[in-house]
């Protein structure tokens, strides 16, 4: 059972999880529970997705500025 919980403690880790989203999940490990956990890891997932969609709306945003200066620049030439 220790050697789950460090794998979860440590796979959660990585991908980017809050200690509070960790303890979350190991309480449902530790309490046999594998639908909780399922739930738990689908919510972190689902977090992470957020966070995904955000970054990639923020990289959105700097392409259209590179291209808008791009294009100002070649009608200036």
């Amino acid at each position: 059972m220790k050697d789950i919980i460090d794998q979860i403690r440590t796979a959660m880790c990585d991908a980017g999880c809050s200690e509070a989203e960790i303890a979350d999940a190991l309480r449902e490990c530790r309490t046999g529970d594998p639908a909780g956990l399922l739930h738990q890891l689908r919510k972190c997932r689902c977090l992470r997705m957020e966070e995904l969609h955000e970054s990639q709306r923020r990289v959105d945003r700097l392409d259209y500025l590179i291209r808008q200066t791009q294009k100002t620049a070649q009608s200036s030439v």
